[in-house]
């Protein structure tokens, strides 16, 4: 019996267009908060009296608690249920959201990112795993992939323009307020579209010590990560962080490779293309996301942009991105992963590089516009072949483990390039400075350093990506129905 006569197109019907629709919005709400900030920065600066060194934790306490927790959610998500974490987390993150709104302290606002943080760690991996387990047949499936794959690009990009029109228009709160009717609205579409999957009688075999291994482990590295250009890489401060998240991250090995029932089962590393395409991913959007925000501080810092005309010079960035991901969903059948990943970590790369040329006197058409054209079909074709690359062949009791880890990778990624990057930058632009250099000046030279860190990451996950085994939409197996095994009682 084929693969299309087992398992009917569910996206051809009303109910699977409309989950489609859900968890991608969801997906659009997590992402775009890693850069809708971006522009409004300034602004929330000058409201509450945010210091520059305490101003980068609107940004990273979000990455923080989000890469922190991704595991822990993704597995809680396959042991008690998709739906039950898909609302537990898009209430925690409307809710923070109105509270990011309404902040009149920095403690306040910060609290409320690593909240939404928190939230967000639940509700991607919650609804990556439902769209891979709701489409089962090959095409369908990288269908519905392709669409996700295009919306965590665009997020971003869109991020940056609605950043800048909110905050120049109803002012920066608006930047957290508008997630509140969006989260509303998932939440109505959660309870009247998706199933109840909730199970029961999971938590007596719960791998509690592998959960707090792994996500001490992983949130000590992201804090290490994201404060060490504060406090120094060499510091004995950063060093202790990074050498207590190692203790943390073997020690959870070692119980994971003793527990019955593991956190993170190993096993999956063993399912083809998993492990490259998380590899792949945190390279790539090493580069990716810090390059958005060198070229967002350049354009208001050096150009003198305001931020609605910052976030509105994202918008061609938008247009390209759809084209790739759409343009690469269809290709995959004939070519399969590897080489829509390859050649898209090459556009990226290159447009990356080309961006790093940027001059102290520029414009936006000759020296921005062609970068970032060429840079946005690069993210969209990596992204559709990453994504496809780390949902093939994963079977359901498994689908939202597998969601955590390629999330988990993206935000690791993002927390490792802006901590490294930024570091470049800021050293670059300190020397010129204490040689009395002009500040335009100094920011842009450390501008160039830092973007040319992000085409090295981006042709270092190309190459990891060349030697990877390549999946073709033919080759996507429809996950396995099983039922999680009730554990057996204590």
């Amino acid at each position: 019996m084929s693969t299309a006569t087992a398992h009917p197109s569910y996206l051809a019907t009303r109910r699977g267009k409309l989950t489609l629709a859900l968890v991608c919005a969801a997906g659009f709400l997590d992402f775009v908060d890693t850069t809708i900030v971006n522009v409004a920065l300034p602004s929330i600066r000058d409201h509450l009296h945010f210091s520059v060194q305490s101003l980068q934790w609107i940004l990273s306490g979000y990455l923080l608690t989000y890469g922190g927790v991704l595991l822990l959610g993704g597995r809680a998500a396959d042991l008690l249920g998709r739906r039950r974490l898909f609302v537990a987390g898009t209430s925690l993150f409307g809710l923070s959201s109105l509270v990011g709104g309404l902040a009149t302290s920095q403690g306040m606002l910060i609290g409320a990112r690593l909240a939404q943080g928190l939230g967000a760690a639940m509700m991607t991996p919650a609804a990556l795993s439902i769209l891979t387990t709701s489409f089962h047949e090959g095409t369908d499936r990288v269908k519905a992939i392709g669409v996700w794959s295009g919306t965590v690009p665009l997020a971003s990009a869109l991020g940056v323009v609605l950043g800048g029109v909110l905050s120049q228009g109803p002012g920066w709160r608006w930047v957290f307020f508008v997630n509140v009717p969006v989260s509303v609205l998932v939440l109505f579409g959660a309870f009247r579209i998706l199933p109840d999957d909730r199970r029961h009688g999971t938590w007596a075999s719960f791998d509690a010590i592998g959960a707090i291994f792994s996500t001490a482990g992983a949130l000590l590295l992201v804090y290490a990560l994201v404060n060490a250009p504060s406090v120094g890489w060499g510091t004995a401060q950063t060093l202790g962080e990074l050498g207590a998240a190692l203790v943390l991250m073997i020690g959870f090995v070692v119980n994971e490779r003793r527990h019955p029932n593991p956190l993170v089962p190993f096993s999956i590393f063993r399912i083809q293309g998993l492990a490259a395409a998380d590899v792949t991913q945190v390279l790539a959007q090493a580069g990716f996301i810090s390059m958005f925000f060198f070229i967002t501080v350049y354009m208001q810092s050096v150009l003198g942009f305001s931020p609605i005309r910052a976030g509105l010079a994202y918008l061609p960035v938008t247009v390209c991105v759809g084209i790739a991901a759409g343009v690469s969903t269809k290709l995959l059948a004939r070519t399969g992963t590897r080489p829509i990943i390859v050649v898209g970590t090459l556009l990226g790369a290159g447009g990356v590089y080309w961006l790093s040329r940027i001059p102290v006197h520029g414009s936006y058409l000759p020296d921005l516009l062609p970068g970032l054209a060429v840079m946005a079909l690069g993210i969209g074709a990596v992204f559709v072949g990453v994504q496809n690359a780390a949902n093939a062949n994963v079977s359901a009791d498994k689908a939202g483990l597998a969601a955590a880890l390629i999330t988990t990778s993206s935000m690791l990624g993002a927390a490792l390039g802006l901590a490294s990057l930024t570091g470049i930058a800021t050293s670059r632009t300190a020397h010129l400075m204490a040689a009395h250099a002009l500040a335009p000046a100094a920011l842009t030279s450390g501008f160039h350093q830092a973007l040319i860190g992000c085409s090295v990451f981006l042709l270092v996950a190309a190459v990891i990506a060349a030697r990877a085994t390549s999946s073709r939409a033919s080759q996507i197996q429809s996950p396995e129905l099983v039922r999680v095994p009730e554990p057996q009682a204590a």
